[in-house]
């Protein structure tokens, strides 16, 4: 970290601090006009013919340029991380302007296509962003992960370093759950880099807070072991409370609502002296004190709260203990050095012409030139170069991600099994056949590592935790799960919190793109539980995260655990999610070839993440009829991995029946009895839909995708009347009718189940055999 003393020449340059301090405060200056103004040429310079708002927030940037010039150009180091605020994303662009690292062109694109983002985008913006935020609350904790990631990439392979994590937070987002759910993770506590700043503005989208209980939030954050630093008067405040009446300006302050204040911003000096005293006994001694003052000293006074000032700024981040996390509440005013300052409509208000040039003027820049840099030779220009030196970062030698076998070779199992204890046996064989791919797999898990088969390679392979920590059960005959926690483990156990698994997935999927070390990551949650977890986990694969999330057990095939454990939706959410590929297997075998293909494609710039869908349903394993022949076996792992492949095929079809997953016994069992009907029926078993998907796309020219998996799994001389058949929600595999615009008839679940048998269960939503006879009939007569 860089240690600022408030020395006669603090950084070399011969420059005391209170110089040092005045250029800061002329870099911040800057950085406000630049971020209004990149705001300003979106909405009001650039055309739009369409008339559509363009939108952006010159309000929420303006409090955060203080607390942005003071970390960007005092103490953020080249290993640092900042993750900030998705309002705030203009003062990220406009720093990095100054810092060398954008373009002078890429200011006018803001909100333009193939310009900058809304909301800072680690994949889509053309200047570096270290966290893609946008979505409330998950950039806020995206950093506490990112430190794990990193620790464990550096006592793994190395070429992590240190550094910080901060993280760059409206007040707003501490609403949100998932925020909670992070800081009062166990692991959080001992991640002493991250360091959070609260920039406390108490302004909501339509309103001022009328009781955002500072005190409280402080108190949370300190019982969960966090270093908490409150930043909230400035030196004039300060100044002026030391003198005779500032005790009690001070109390009066201190008692008032967050609405009385933000109204006192929007007063002439002459108003403030009438409302600001109040009533009663320090009415008298509060007057006096402001009488003292010139109305410019009066109006800045009140407005010097510490989360713009730059000294007070700088203290704060020298001060951050580094053995445990820190929070900075910074109490700020929202559109802070703007006309709408304070106003409780502001987060979206945009300067008029006549404001912005008016704003030029104080700020000393110009309207007619508004990208223009510092002068050369300049104090600023030498701060901003100083900054630009420290920050650059060497590039990553990139590692290739390690080779991963496509088949492990084993005989087809046999006998009864089920998909998810398939998941547990690769992850085990991959440590004996391919010990350099198993080495790069990190697993994580909230609380369900034995419940989802993962017993076996959480013995092997041993809990990740940074230091090693005594296992109290290691001499206890009856212990199964052997829980050795230490830094050369490759688990990580979290609470019951699926979006710190998925937060934590997707930051540790990122680091082939962070620090030059791909990992393989596997996250396992309760099936009925993805969806909770779907919005961060999503966030993170746009972000560049790359991991691969099971889903187990699945459906209504949990039949006893009644409707609320039975999951329906999920199973198209893998033709929906961007970057994405789902896998429902319905067989052991497939379930290793999907794996496999799903890890391959893990940790590149091309890659792709993964969902697989598992059961917990005993399945006859020898009904897959795994060709014994290498050939032929090869040719069915392709068609596995491609999206689907024939199972049955009868000498003439007159049905055709498309099946996922769980319910493959079911499908199979109706085939036979049709054909004692006389009515030949083909079996598709269907390994992912949304492969498919893209397949029938690209054949209609809107993607690039192969297409071959349709010709071969459904040529179009066996075209035939279609019904398809899963565990879940039946629009998922609606479209397959449309490869030959054949009659098709869905069955699947679309309402909540209940307890009972498998057989009852199915019955019920009419995925049973006789429902898929009947519903072929149908289709045949």
């Amino acid at each position: 970290m860089v240690a600022q003393l408030r020395s006669a020449d603090v950084d070399g340059s011969g420059r005391g601090w209170e110089e040092r301090l005045a250029v800061l405060e002329s870099v911040e200056r800057r950085v406000l006009w630049l971020s209004t103004a990149i705001v300003d040429h979106a909405n009001r310079v650039r055309p739009n013919p369409s008339g559509l708002k363009v939108g952006g927030h010159q309000a929420s940037s303006a409090s955060m340029t203080s607390i942005m010039t003071a970390l960007w150009f005092h103490a953020l180091t080249a290993e640092d991380r900042v993750s900030v605020k998705p309002h705030a994303s203009p003062v990220l662009h406009a720093i990095n302007h100054l810092l060398g690292e954008l373009d002078e062109s890429y200011l006018t694109t803001l909100r333009d296509f193939g310009g900058l983002q809304s909301y800072p985008s680690r994949s889509k913006d053309p200047d570096p962003v270290d966290y893609s935020t946008g979505s409330v609350g998950i950039g806020a904790t995206a950093p506490v992960w990112g430190a794990l990631a990193r620790r464990y990439v550096e006592g793994h392979f190395g070429g992590a370093g240190t550094g910080r994590q901060y993280s760059l937070l409206g007040d707003a987002e501490l609403d949100e759950g998932a925020v909670w759910e992070a800081i009062q993770d166990p692991m959080v506590p001992g991640l002493g880099e991250v360091v959070w700043v609260v920039d406390l503005n108490r302004q909501s989208l339509d309103r001022v807070v009328p009781g955002i209980a500072a005190d409280r939030l402080q108190a949370m954050f300190a019982a969960a072991g966090w270093q908490v630093l409150t930043l909230k008067y400035g030196h004039l405040l300060h100044e002026l409370f030391v003198r005779p009446g500032g005790e009690a300006l001070r109390a009066r302050i201190d008692a008032m609502g967050n609405p009385e204040y933000q109204r006192l911003l929007r007063c002439s000096a002459d108003e403030l002296r009438k409302r600001l005293p109040g009533a009663g006994s320090t009415a008298g001694p509060i007057t006096d004190l402001l009488g003292s003052l010139d109305d410019a000293s009066l109006l800045a006074a009140l407005r010097n709260l510490g989360g713009h000032d730059i000294g007070a700024l700088t203290d704060a981040f020298d001060a951050v203990d580094d053995t445990r996390p820190t929070v900075i509440f910074a109490y700020t005013v929202k559109g802070y050095g703007l006309p709408t300052e304070g106003h409780p409509q502001n987060h979206s208000s945009l300067l008029t012409a006549d404001q912005m040039k008016a704003l030029a003027e104080r700020l000393g820049t110009s309207l007619d030139h508004p990208w223009e840099a510092f002068a050369d030779g300049s104090p600023e220009a030498a701060l901003c170069a100083a900054a630009a030196s420290r920050l650059r970062r060497p590039g990553n030698a990139s590692q290739q991600p390690p080779a991963i076998p496509v088949d492990l070779a084993r005989p087809a199992p046999t006998g009864t099994g089920n998909t998810q204890q398939a998941l547990g046996r690769v992850l085990l064989d991959l440590t004996r056949r391919a010990p350099e791919a198993a080495r790069r797999i990190v697993t994580v898990s909230p609380d369900v590592s034995s419940s989802t088969n993962l017993g076996g390679w959480l013995n092997k392979v041993g809990v990740w935790s940074p230091a090693e920590r005594t296992d109290w059960f290691a001499d206890d005959a009856e212990t199964i799960l052997h829980w050795r926690e230490r830094p050369t483990g490759q688990h990580v156990e979290l609470g019951i919190a699926e979006t710190n698994l998925v937060g934590l997935l997707g930051e540790l999927g990122a680091t082939w793109s962070r620090w030059g070390q791909p990992l393989l990551p596997i996250g396992v949650v309760y099936d009925p539980f993805v969806n909770r977890a779907l919005e961060p986990w999503s966030f993170g694969i746009y972000a560049g995260g790359q991991s691969i999330l099971v889903g187990t057990p699945s459906g209504v095939t949990l039949a006893p655990e009644g409707g609320a454990h039975q999951s329906i939706t999920t199973p198209s959410l893998g033709i929906e999610q961007p970057g994405c590929i789902t896998y429902e297997p319905a067989f052991a075998i497939d379930t290793e070839w999907c794996l496999l293909a799903a890890l391959g494609n893990l940790g590149r710039p091309d890659g792709s993440s993964a969902y697989l869908r598992l059961s917990t349903r005993p399945v006859d394993q020898s009904a897959a009829a795994v060709p014994g022949d290498p050939a032929a076996r090869e040719r069915r792992r392709r068609r596995v991995t491609a999206g689907a492949y024939r199972l049955r095929q009868h000498e003439k079809p007159v049905v055709t029946i498309a099946a996922m997953g769980a319910v493959m016994p079911e499908a199979l069992a109706a085939a036979d009895r049709l054909a004692a009907l006389g009515h030949g029926a083909d079996v598709v078993c269907v390994t992912s839909p949304n492969l498919l998907f893209r397949a029938l796309q690209a054949r209609r020219g809107l993607s690039d995708d192969p297409t071959w998996i349709l010709d071969q799994v459904f040529p179009a001389d066996r075209a035939t009347p279609l019904v398809t058949v899963l565990d879940g929600h039946p629009h998922t595999l609606a479209f397959l009718g449309t490869i030959h615009n054949t009659p098709v008839t869905t069955l699947g679940v679309s309402r909540f189940g209940q307890s009972g048998s498998i057989e009852d269960v199915y019955r019920h939503h009419g995925i049973d055999t006789d429902s898929i006879i009947a519903a072929a009939l149908d289709l045949v007569d």
